[in-house]
């Protein structure tokens, strides 16, 4: 399907789910670049790579100076990009610092994310708190990406008024149909991304709660921008709702212009 006639040609179509950076990994802002122009892409919410945050492999992985110092890089290059063709909107990568005083009014929204065999987050700092707390009063969303039941308890005990976001449809979360179970879906604060997410599952999700809490992404470098935008229009919603998901309720959400 050819996005010009999928939707208004001045629509501001936004992947509110990608990654960049060029520390530990090679994922520069100019190799997506053109595949995001090419798909008729223009914003972009970009994330720092996992890989300059913490230590992945090392589940007992301890916070370092050093990679404190790797994590303001890395933020530094998203609020360093500007590109004359595609707005962006960057997100912050927390880890267990929670260095609330490095959150400044550039960010978007928060990224939140680890996998069961990683390190785990410290829950319980009291700088946990103190970070949710600026969050909450800069009224920023939270990208979520944990484990079930980590899920489960920062909606229900941590955070139950701040909005989430669940990537990739609860994918990588404990999968779309356990969070359903849990009914976590039904909340009304908790949105989702389309990001290399089963069409199914998408259908599934807009048959049964709407096209308000569910946003286009595309993980990249893991999924395609192209391929995850024709996701979108193949379902043939009406235009309403598909700018709705590719662009509108992030908008509304992270509350941009």
């Amino acid at each position: 399907m050819d996005i010009e006639t999928a939707m208004p040609a001045d629509f501001h179509i936004i992947d509110c789910h990608l990654h960049t950076g060029v520390q530990h990994v090679n994922w520069g802002w100019d190799q997506i670049r053109p595949l995001l122009l090419a798909a008729g892409i223009s914003g972009a919410a970009p994330i720092p790579p996992v890989e300059d945050i913490y230590d992945r492999y090392d589940r007992h992985f301890t916070d370092t100076p050093a990679w404190q110092a790797c994590r303001r890089r890395a933020h530094r290059y998203l609020l360093d990009l500007h590109d004359p063709e595609i707005a962006i909107y960057p997100h912050f990568f927390v880890w267990n610092d929670f260095a609330w005083e490095d959150l400044g009014p550039e960010y978007v929204a928060i990224k939140w994310h680890r996998h069961p065999d990683e390190p785990v987050y410290h829950y319980h700092d009291p700088r946990c708190r103190e970070f949710l707390g600026v969050v909450r009063d800069r009224q920023l969303p939270i990208l979520l990406e944990e484990s079930l039941d980590n899920t489960l308890f920062f909606l229900e005990k941590l955070a139950p008024d701040l909005p989430v976001i669940i990537p990739h449809l609860g994918g990588l979360s404990g999968g779309y149909v356990a969070l359903d179970r849990a009914g976590v879906w039904g909340r009304p604060q908790v949105y989702a991304d389309t990001a290399v997410a089963a069409l199914p599952e998408i259908k599934d999700f807009i048959r049964r709660f709407g096209t308000d809490r569910l946003m286009f992404g595309s993980d990249y470098p893991f999924g395609s921008p192209a391929v995850e935008l024709e996701k979108i229009l193949s379902l043939n919603l009406p235009e309403e709702q598909t700018q709705a998901i590719l662009g509108d309720n992030f908008r509304r959400l992270c509350r941009l212009p």
